[in-house]
């Protein structure tokens, strides 16, 4: 059986008008007043970008002392971790905008936020492959692997690129110790490599060579020093295992482009910035410590393109000033008010309601007219 209910013969436009503009109206609001949510584990990230704060100062003091100047023109945020243009143990060419892209304390924010969506838990193992190129992002990562309270298992390429950690007189494991020696980490690398074309340093004088030795010698680091850039893997992996003693190792972390952690170049661009669950396609193809432990299910986080990570977490490109601690949305980001978007389709679902499918619209504008020949509700089937 067929129901009959009753409309009205047309709806009065100045109702259709009301609700048109309440609706924009509530668009509109919903757009400009947004709520700011705190993210997840924000007191762990805060406490890491405070800790990497300190370290950067710390850096800061003792390049000063040592009588290390810096450049402003390069360095504008007068942080002492950007290095020269060219210096004896310069390895290969560098980027200067993401260098000073790097420096930021929030970056040690972000790398607890990938540590925290495996579910890395205090304990835990961490490998760590680290370059002298980037020694903000070296420096990010320690301060959250510190916070967290992880065990890491640290290898470095000392060797850096234009604009790294480039001086001879400070170098990445001058640096790192300068870090350990002021408690602001309590663990170090356990080896390190002269980095460089094939993890060998080619290209580079003898004096270049001697000098980053006798930075990896002075700091009792082991030296991995093999003849071919696949066995110099092989000594990674092994020095890897042996200090993870039978533990399951929750992820590896690795800064840069080294040829040992990621392989060819083509190798670095398979991997997305950032944290990476699974191998991507075509990795197996390329033998790296990225692979080898992405392809056994260990998740690798991987900080390389750093302008794209900064953009994709709302942190500034090439700071003139160190940035604020909490700055970006690692931190807090802007969200739709769920309440007010709710309470305004709310309201504008009851005005449909009552103004058209009660016909009060229609009856309240129609009142005190006089339609010129009457006429019957339109019986709808």
């Amino acid at each position: 059986m067929k129901t009959l209910y009753w409309r009205p013969q047309k709806i009065s436009r100045k109702v259709l008008l009301i609700v048109a503009l309440i609706s924009a109206a509530g668009i509109l609001s919903v757009e400009m007043f947004r709520v700011k949510e705190q993210q997840e584990y924000y007191k762990e990230k805060v406490q890491a970008a405070r800790l990497a704060r300190r370290a950067f100062e710390v850096i800061k003091e003792e390049r000063l002392r040592r009588g290390i100047s810096i450049e402003p023109e390069a360095d504008p945020s007068l942080s002492g971790l950007i290095g020269a243009l060219l210096t004896e143990t310069t390895t290969n060419p560098g980027h200067l905008p993401a260098k000073q892209t790097t420096i930021n304390p929030n970056f040690s924010a972000l790398i607890v936020h990938y540590l925290k969506r495996i579910g890395a838990e205090p304990g835990d193992t961490v490998a760590v492959g680290l370059s002298g190129s980037f020694p903000a992002m070296n420096i990010a990562v320690l301060t959250a692997l510190e916070t967290l309270k992880l065990q890491p298992i640290v290898i470095s390429s000392v060797g850096a690129s234009q604009w790294g950690a480039n001086l001879p007189q400070f170098l990445w494991p001058d640096m790192e110790h300068t870090l350990y020696d002021q408690r602001i980490i309590s663990f170090r690398s356990v080896a390190a490599s002269l980095g460089g074309i094939e993890d060998r340093a080619l290209g580079l004088s003898n004096r270049g060579r001697q000098l980053i030795e006798g930075a990896i010698t002075r700091h009792n680091l082991r030296f991995i020093q093999e003849p071919t850039a696949d066995e110099s893997l092989e000594r990674r992996m092994a020095i890897y295992r042996e200090h993870a003693a039978g533990s399951e190792v929750k992820a590896y972390v690795n800064v840069g482009g080294g040829t040992a952690s990621v392989g060819t170049k083509v190798g670095k661009r398979l991997f997305r910035p950032g944290l990476n669950r699974f191998p991507p396609p075509g990795s197996s193809m390329i033998d790296s410590v990225m692979t080898r432990f992405s392809v056994v299910g260990v998740p690798v986080i991987h900080m390389t393109k750093i302008d794209t990570i900064a953009e994709r977490y709302g942190l500034p490109l090439q700071p003139v000033l160190t940035p604020a601690v909490g700055e970006g949305k690692i931190f807090v980001r802007e969200e739709y008010n769920t309440y007010l978007a709710g309470g305004l389709l709310a309201t504008i679902l009851l005005l449909l309601w009552v103004l058209i499918r009660l016909d009060w619209g229609y009856r309240v504008f129609s009142a005190g007219r006089r339609p010129p020949q009457a006429s019957h509700p339109e019986p709808m089937v």
